[in-house]
Order: C-alpha cells, then sequence, then structure tokens
C-alpha cells in the first residue's frame, strides 16, 4: 500500500526589496504549490484598524482588531487574493500609507501571537491540499516553520533593495525614487528587526544573495535548494 507523500513546506524570509514576493510565487507555480505572504496578513489588519478607526496608539485595541480579523487570504501564486470582510484589499494594502503604518501594527507582540497562530494554521491547511506550501514574510524560517524541510533567508544590498522597490513602487530608479522609497524600505525593516530577525540567517537556513542576479536567476537559485532537498 502507497502511502501518501507528505506535505512539503517552503520557509522564505527577507527584507523589503530582497525579491522574496515575487521569487516565491514563481517557485510555488513551477512546484505546483499553495503559496501564503505572511505579510499580506499584517497590512490586511493596518487596512482593517484604518477602516475601523481603530486608535494606532493603543496596543490592546490592535489586539483585539486581531482577533476579530474576518480575513481571507488565497493561496494561488498566479492570482493571490486578500479579502477582509467581503472586501477585495489587494491593492489598497499595498499604498504607501499602509506600507508607513504596517510596522506600528506588526511589533505589538500579541498582534504577532495571533497572527503567528493564524499563519501556522494556513501553512498546514494549504500544504495539505496541494501537497506543498511556500511560505513567505520575515519570520517564517524562525518562528513560524523552524522545521520546514526548506528553509531559505532571501538577502541584497541596500543599494539593491532600493532600485527594486523604487522600480516598483514608482515605476523608475533614479536618485530622487529611490530616495522616495528610502523610508518604506529602511525604516520598515529596522522597525520590524526589533521583534523578528530577518537579516541574519538562522542556523539550518540557507542564504541566496539575490543582489547580482536578475528574477530568473533568483527563482533557479532558490530552486537549485528545493530541488536538492526534495531529492533528500
Amino acid at each position: 500500500m502507497t502511502s501518501e507523500p507528505t506535505p512539503f513546506v517552503i520557509g522564505i524570509d527577507g527584507p523589503s526589496g530582497s525579491g522574496k514576493s515575487s521569487v516565491s510565487r514563481a517557485v510555488a507555480s513551477r512546484l505546483g504549490a499553495g503559496y501564503l505572504d505572511t505579510g499580506a496578513m499584517y497590512r490586511a489588519l493596518t487596512w482593517w484598524c484604518r477602516h475601523t478607526e481603530v486608535d494606532l496608539g493603543d496596543a490592546a485595541a490592535i489586539t483585539r482588531a486581531a482577533l476579530e480579523l474576518p480575513l481571507t487570504i488565497g493561496d494561488d501564486p498566479e492570482a493571490p487574493t486578500v479579502l477582509v470582510d467581503g472586501t477585495d484589499v489587494a491593492e489598497a494594502i499595498r499604498t504607501s500609507e499602509i506600507s508607513s503604518l504596517v510596522s506600528t501594527i506588526a511589533t505589538v507582540p500579541d498582534v504577532r501571537v495571533e497572527m503567528q497562530r493564524r499563519q501556522r494554521a494556513l501553512i498546514e491547511d494549504i500544504a495539505d491540499r496541494h501537497g506543498a506550501c511556500v511560505a513567505e514574510g520575515r519570520d517564517v524560517t524562525t518562528v513560524i516553520a523552524p522545521d520546514a524541510p526548506v528553509r531559505i533567508l532571501l538577502t541584497a544590498s541596500e543599494e539593491a533593495r532600493l532600485r527594486r522597490r523604487s522600480l516598483e513602487v514608482h515605476g523608475a530608479s533614479d536618485q530622487a525614487a529611490i530616495e522616495a522609497t528610502r523610508d518604506q524600505v529602511v525604516r520598515r525593516d529596522r522597525d520590524d528587526s526589533t521583534v523578528s530577525q530577518f537579516t541574519e540567517a538562522a542556523e539550518g537556513v540557507s542564504v541566496v544573495d539575490t543582489s547580482d542576479l536578475d528574477f530568473e536567476g533568483s527563482v533557479a537559485a532558490v530552486m537549485a535548494i528545493v530541488d536538492a532537498a526534495r531529492t533528500r
């Protein structure tokens, strides 16, 4: 009697602009795996707090909002969806306003406990349904799925990360666009690093530096690690 294959989890962490979202989606697509953007969950909570006029200076109120958050997040890497109380917020959570506020939400300790609980449950469900799950964020490799068969930290130089994010947000990578993006990238990473470690790899985590890699090269580097793990 043939046993069912064990669900396979791939955790990918990294700072802003390292390429983790686009690379993670591409890897999930190539594997036929489900996909989870844990960062989108914090963004969705930030949107919900703004929408319901929660005082962002009140940690207890933010925590209550996290516990009550009516979130539905899709796992299709080709078209990931984010619904809050039935409203499609996939675009709204990527605005500069949400980007500037999300660290305020994400650094509340009790909020992280609740979101991490949800993320573990989602990863287990997605992996069970698809046979594999690619989950990306800040602390997937260390806190959410520390026993995942594949754990990868994507890194890149600050210059490369700023250039990529300015192209994504402003459609340009000249000095003015880079400076307009700097606060979102550098400050957010600094703030988030107070509650999660995503700048240095934990024991057993593979590092992929994408500074000098194009998109296909970054995907290929991650796929090589995944393929090696799957054949072990």
